[in-house]
């Protein structure tokens, strides 16, 4: 079997969390969850590519082209709720122009897998993890085609029923999937903000995160982690096979297990890997000793979940955290000479632009390198999304299957508007990045002129763009009149 997967570029979107300036510098990651299906297939004995159109610019016709030139059996898309129509488009224009079968996987799946089918496009979806689902889907697919006994599949049958398998009856273990295919990928264009050296990638060590913060789709989710071993093997195959000098690990919580962390810098520093990382830590989890040792290891950005300068705030969204504890903890971090982010909400529950003022006075108190104001969301399966939609407002829903256009998302538990919360989130990010001290420090430490490029661009288009999505809305208009025409 020949199972080519395209990762499709997409625009801003009106239900984002970002700001829109804010998502253009993000940064421009490598498909992860497609890297690994490739490596899953190519790893029970069939052949796989991977297509980045967003990082290389890709057209829908560009990407038919090599299509055609590599003749698959079998195309597939990661489908996120957010770019669930964009994507469906894609896939759409690939189906229409080859005629072949299109898969997809991802966090949409899990949430609304037979919606996801409800289309002309899609034939079949696989729900929740690949590791499973993808070797038989490609086994049956060229064998005998039962794919009712394929596990945690979604699919069409010839009359157009839509069918979902159960899943496997064992949960599955992370340590079990394989390293994830990076060989054919544009590995020297990817790079985030803070990026300070190539080549650069992503990497994620662990899934699910078992605190329960009301506002994250991973709440209360199995803790799943790699090995140590594992681990610093993949960096060691980022080194010396693909150039890379820098990785930001997306573990939802890296540093939980603080036995864990600190062996995997034990590891990193004996193999004497000449690494720079980046991860994402809640506060309470790090300590004086292993945030010495983290640095050691080449740790250079922790990326903290702070959400809010309030501890009434804090308590409302269930993050177990004290206004104490992150002064401590960024202080200390920072002593250790790791630089640090902060993650803040826009938006939470009983929200005012005085309580929101407060906030980013605390985030300028804490000393942080960067700042993410996201406008807080009710993105499917966290809590705030089951509260909403039990109470019959399913946006999510109704957007996958066309039913509406895309908006911005109802935030009934905060007076403010969205107009409101978009005008605060900006001019946080301008009073917080204008500071002549924060310019002045961040200008002495950029270390190449694409590195100063992409940080000056971003601010000069933070100070001087407008947050207008009047253009968006006509053209998302034409989007959805074009989704229900075909």
């Amino acid at each position: 079997m020949r199972l080519a997967l395209v990762f499709n570029s997409f625009s801003y979107k009106l239900h984002e969390e970002n700001l829109r300036v804010v998502q253009r510098f993000f940064g421009m990651f490598p498909p992860l969850s497609l890297a690994w299906v490739a490596a899953i297939a190519e790893q029970h004995g069939h052949q796989a590519t991977i297509i980045d159109a967003r990082t290389l610019q890709l057209s829908p016709d560009d990407v038919v082209d090599r299509l055609r030139e590599w003749k698959p059996d079998l195309v597939g898309f990661m489908m996120t709720t957010y770019m669930f129509r964009e994507t469906l488009q894609w896939a759409r224009h690939i189906k229409q122009a080859l005629g072949v079968p299109i898969v997809v996987g991802g966090y949409n799946l899990r949430v609304y897998p037979k919606e996801s089918l409800m289309n002309d496009v899609v034939d079949f979806g696989c729900v929740n993890s690949a590791l499973v689902t993808v070797p038989r889907l490609l086994e049956e697919f060229e064998g005998a085609r039962r794919f009712d006994d394929v596990p945690g599949l979604v699919f069409k049958r010839n009359n157009g029923e839509i069918v979902q398998t159960p899943s496997a009856a064992e949960e599955e273990k992370f340590t079990d999937y394989p390293f994830p295919w990076r060989s054919g990928l544009p590995n020297d264009l990817y790079e985030e903000f803070p990026t300070e050296r190539k080549n650069f990638t992503v990497m994620v060590t662990s899934k699910g995160c078992p605190m329960s913060c009301t506002f994250c789709e991973a709440g209360g989710t199995s803790y799943n982690p790699r090995t140590v071993t594992q681990v610093v093997d993949e960096m060691e195959i980022c080194y010396y096979q693909y150039g890379v000098r820098e990785i930001d690990i997306f573990d939802y919580e890296f540093a939980i297990n603080r036995k864990r962390t600190a062996a995997i810098c034990d590891e990193i520093i004996r193999r004497k890997l000449d690494i720079t990382w980046a991860c994402r830590s809640r506060i309470d989890s790090v300590n004086e000793e292993l945030l010495r040792k983290m640095k050691q290891a080449g740790c250079r950005r922790i990326y903290f979940g702070i959400e809010s300068g309030l501890q009434s705030v804090l308590d409302a969204i269930n993050k177990k955290i004290t206004i104490g504890q992150i002064r401590d903890t960024v202080a200390l971090t920072q002593e250790k000479g790791i630089r640090t982010l902060g993650f803040f909400l826009v938006g939470v529950p009983g929200e005012t632009k005085q309580t929101f003022a407060e906030t980013v006075k605390f985030a300028k108190s804490l000393g942080l390198d960067y700042v993410q104001f996201s406008k807080l969301t009710a993105k499917p399966l966290t809590s705030m999304w089951r509260d909403m939609a039990a109470a019959g407002n399913d946006y999510w829903r109704d957007y996958v299957l066309g039913l509406v256009e895309e908006r911005a998302l109802d935030r009934p538990w905060t007076q403010l508007s969205n107009e409101e919360i978009d005008e605060i989130t900006k001019r946080a990010y301008i009073h917080f990045h204008s500071r002549p001290s924060f310019l002045l420090k961040h200008t002495l430490r950029v270390r190449s002129f694409a590195e100063f490029k992409r940080k000056f661009v971003g601010f000069l288009e933070m100070m001087l763009k407008q947050e207008d999505h009047s253009e968006d809305w006509l053209a998302k208009k034409r989007r959805f009149e074009a989704y229900h025409s075909g």
